[in-house]
């Protein structure tokens, strides 16, 4: 629920590997030629985009839970990230649950908004499918103003396929700033999506995925709740699915 979990099994074997290939051992039938450079996640610039993204909090002081972002709604009052953020064990929406965008240093500079209802799809709920981790929060006014009124919001791209350059921001529990990365993505199935950068560890999950025209196409979820790895990270491929889920939110 509280973001990605991650194992270490795959960061030995990679280890293994690379003693076998540096004593001449290469697996047979491979062919010896370098890895390629992994990315790496950067500090994000504070800037009106990163100001759309925040963190999800527990207003009973239990801190943060994941990342999320601001989508544009009719009701300018929408925000997306990953639906094991925001669920318990059974399938159930958490309460008390508030967004602070543009959060940093510890601090909510932007303000907090608290969330009013948060929207799953049924196959989540009673069955955790990662083909449909996904989640539209609804959050309530402040001081009379609505979340996209504050910082704006991102449009919401489906069916828009693979191979897509997009920049994935979000929050790391252990950064009190965001990270930042740019990749294209690629099939991890045909109904999920990859997304290769180093840095994207516990927090991160709910992370938006956007093209360059600012087009809402993914958030860190899904294939292993986001990724086993912090240099691999995953979303359900945004299709008729999330546009469903995004039409029952904003009804």
């Amino acid at each position: 629920m509280a973001g990605r979990e991650r194992r270490h099994s795959a960061a030995l074997g990679a280890a293994v590997a690379a003693a076998l290939v540096a004593a001449g051992c290469a697996p047979l039938g491979s062919a010896q030629r370098p890895r390629p450079v992994l990315l790496t996640a950067a500090i994000a610039t504070a800037d009106t985009r990163a100001d759309r993204v925040g963190v999800l909090l527990l207003d009973d002081g239990a801190g943060r839970v994941c990342t999320a972002s601001v989508v544009d709604s009719p009701g300018r009052d929408l925000l997306v990230t990953a639906a094991h953020c925001v669920t318990d064990a059974d399938g159930a929406p958490l309460t008390g649950l508030a967004f602070a965008p543009g959060y940093r240093d510890g601090a909510a500079p932007l303000g907090s908004w608290p969330v009013d209802r948060v929207v799953v799809d049924q196959h989540w709920s009673t069955g955790s499918d990662p083909e449909y981790d996904v989640a539209f929060l609804v959050t309530e006014p402040v001081a009379g103003k609505r979340i996209e009124d504050a910082v704006g919001g991102n449009p919401l791209g489906v069916n828009r396929g693979f191979g897509l350059p997009v920049t994935v921001t979000g929050y790391p529990n252990d950064h009190d700033q965001p990270i930042t990365c740019s990749a294209r993505t690629s099939a991890q199935s045909a109904t999920q999506e990859e997304f290769d950068c180093g840095g994207f560890s516990d927090g991160t999950s709910g992370s938006p995925w956007l093209t360059p025209d600012g087009a809402l196409v993914g958030v860190i979820g899904g294939y292993q709740q986001g990724g086993d790895s912090p240099d691999v990270s995953y979303s359900v491929s945004f299709d008729d699915r999330v546009s469903a889920l995004y039409q029952e939110a904003t009804a």
